[in-house]
């Protein structure tokens, strides 16, 4: 994210998706929607980073050695590049570019049918050609930001569509791009009169973006929000599947900044979602999103205290500084801790390696190796050979 738009974060921070407040505590540049809507937008504040070094009291994942000669394992991880944190997340992704399959760098903003602005650094060529030289595909996201409905407009007019899709094209011929992530979700809010018309809008704009990048030999990248049995339903996923390289989906916000403290991903949430993923589009294709980030919210719904977004390592900053144990939910394969804040208690939920390593048996069994994860910089550093062993 997803954040949204389920991936958008600021300061303290937001993917399911990967955003849909323009702030959340000033630094989420994007709440997420519940499970199953979302929206977008951009942080307001900067990213705030840790100390350089930070020990964690969470059992550390063990590193497996590749086998010894042959080719080098596929590259199977995916990850977005948060504009607001350009720099810290770009030389990460060199650190880790043997692994990365894609990097989508969170740089457009869809605002009307024939216009997308780019964010601050947007195309910057010396990250393209830096991850191009590290064997990493330059995928760069496109979100929106539309007001209610515009986008939904939009979708249902073909001759409106075209030129959405005609200034798509433009974009991505900016610069030396493998192809376009869309990442539109404003639309997960249809209402149930109208959701079959916009579902199948954006089933067309994808279809036709879709085959104008293959002509060009480039990829088409669509993110979309979990399918469970009460959310998903503004996406396709069959039309999409068949259309596109990769459909990414934002397996994060279970529990999300508007709602009640918990985890924002877990093992059952993640057998539903790939259960009815893999009977519509082959497992190839996806890329499940995972969270490096999570939330801190106050502990009584009634408080009128924001919640606040973390990423992995300001969630663990903040657990030392106030010097509580780590925990670990079994069940829904999550760490979290709780804290006082003054005379407030505040619950954190995130996500880390252990909890990774918990989620991918998930994966495994329904066939899907591609993952991807929201977002470069805010995760723990022990995911790497966790992802590694897939």
């Amino acid at each position: 994210m997803g954040v949204r738009l389920d991936h958008m974060i600021t300061g303290v921070l937001p993917r399911p998706s990967r955003t849909v407040a323009l702030s959340v505590a000033g630094l989420l540049a994007a709440a997420l929607l519940p499970a199953a809507s979302a929206a977008a937008s951009g942080p307001s504040a900067a990213h705030p980073q840790p100390p350089p070094t930070l020990s964690t009291d969470a059992p550390a994942a063990e590193p497996e050695p590749h086998p010894g000669g042959g080719a080098a394992p596929p590259r199977t991880v995916s990850a977005w590049l948060p504009y607001w944190d350009q720099e810290g997340a770009y030389q990460n992704a060199l650190r880790h570019a043997d692994q990365l399959h894609t990097v989508s760098p969170f740089w457009y903003q869809a605002v009307s049918a024939g216009r997308i602005d780019p964010h601050p650094g947007a195309g910057e060529r010396r990250v393209i050609d830096g991850l191009h030289g590290a064997g990493t595909k330059v995928v760069p996201t496109v979100m929106e930001t539309m007001k209610k409905g515009a986008l939904a407009a939009i979708l249902t007019d073909p001759a409106r569509r075209e030129e959405h899709a005609d200034a798509l094209m433009r974009t991505v011929g900016t610069r030396d791009y493998d192809g376009l992530d869309l990442d539109y979700e404003s639309i997960a809010a249809t209402g149930d009169s109208t959701y079959r018309q916009v579902r199948d809008g954006f089933t067309a704009l994808a279809t036709d973006l879709c085959a104008r990048l293959h002509k060009l030999r480039k990829q088409c990248v669509i993110t979309v929000f979990p399918k469970t049995r009460t959310t998903g339903r503004i996406w396709d996923y069959a039309a999409i599947g068949r259309v596109a390289d990769r459909m990414r989906i934002m397996g994060y916000n279970l529990h999300w900044s508007s709602g009640t403290p918990g985890p924002i991903a877990d093992t059952a949430w993640y057998d539903d979602i790939l259960t009815r993923a893999t009977a519509l589009v082959p497992a190839a294709k996806l890329e499940m999103g995972l969270p490096a980030y999570g939330w801190d919210w106050p502990s009584d719904p009634a408080s009128k205290a924001k919640t606040r977004h973390v990423t992995w390592k300001t969630a663990e900053a903040l657990r030392h500084k106030e010097g509580v144990p780590y925990q670990f939910d079994e069940v829904s394969g999550t760490p979290h801790f709780s804290y006082l804040d003054g005379e407030e208690r505040r619950e954190v939920w995130y996500q880390d390696a252990r909890g990774v390593a918990a989620h991918l048996p998930v994966l495994r069994r329904h066939g899907v190796r591609n993952t991807a994860f929201w977002a470069l910089n805010f995760e723990d550093p022990g995911m790497w050979p966790v992802l590694a062993r897939g």
